[in-house]
């Protein structure tokens, strides 16, 4: 990932992708235009310590993953399984440490900000790098009523400033209501669109 130079803005798009679709290439674009970021990962980790059923192998789905998002602003790694984290928090520092001067943004669905605080470490998350949040259908309000928003919410940028989170100093979060797809790999995989290995 030799084309990540100091002061580019980076979003950070962790997770198993088992199966990819269509809602995480909807949130990329979105977050790409709402949180001005100059490019994004999207990080295929080898496995969710949070679920205990493990996914697909990460060769299948790197492959998916790459012949999916087809953008030249956004660029499928594996650099978990490489760099042998598991947690979010080790992966942003090893990223940090591996490409000093660009500016992280870690981003997740709304979903995901509602049970922020059972992540390990997710305070040090937050004052690592700035947290890009994305509506889905469903979990805004419970998202804005969770733990990580409550204990976060003096860092808030609203949403309306939300080109500016790139730029701000961690701890810094914003939240974006975006017209979303409303599709998940869970549902996939439960209606047999994706069998596992």
């Amino acid at each position: 990932m030799t084309y990540l130079r100091p002061g580019m803005t980076v979003g950070l798009l962790g997770g198993s992708f088992d199966p990819p679709h269509l809602g995480h290439v909807h949130i990329t674009k979105e977050a790409l235009k709402r949180f001005d970021l100059d490019h994004i990962l999207w990080l295929v980790s080898p496995g969710n310590p949070l679920k205990s059923k493990g996914p697909a192998a990460i060769s299948r789905r790197m492959k998916a993953a790459q012949d999916l998002m087809d953008h030249p602003r956004v660029t499928v790694s594996d650099f978990e399984a490489r760099a042998g984290t598991r947690y979010t928090a080790e992966t942003i520092q090893k990223l940090i440490q591996a490409y000093p001067g660009v500016n992280f943004v870690w981003l997740m669905g709304a979903d995901n900000l509602a049970q922020f605080h059972k992540w390990k470490d997710w305070r040090k998350i937050m004052d690592l790098t700035p947290v890009g949040v994305l509506a889905r259908p469903g979990d805004r309000i419970a998202a804005r009523a969770g733990k990580a928003a409550d204990v976060y919410r003096d860092f808030r940028i609203k949403g309306r400033h939300s080109r500016l989170l790139g730029s701000a100093q961690a701890p810094a979060w914003s939240f974006v209501n975006v017209p979303m797809v409303n599709l998940s790999s869970t549902q996939l995989r439960e209606n047999g669109g994706w069998v596992g290995d």
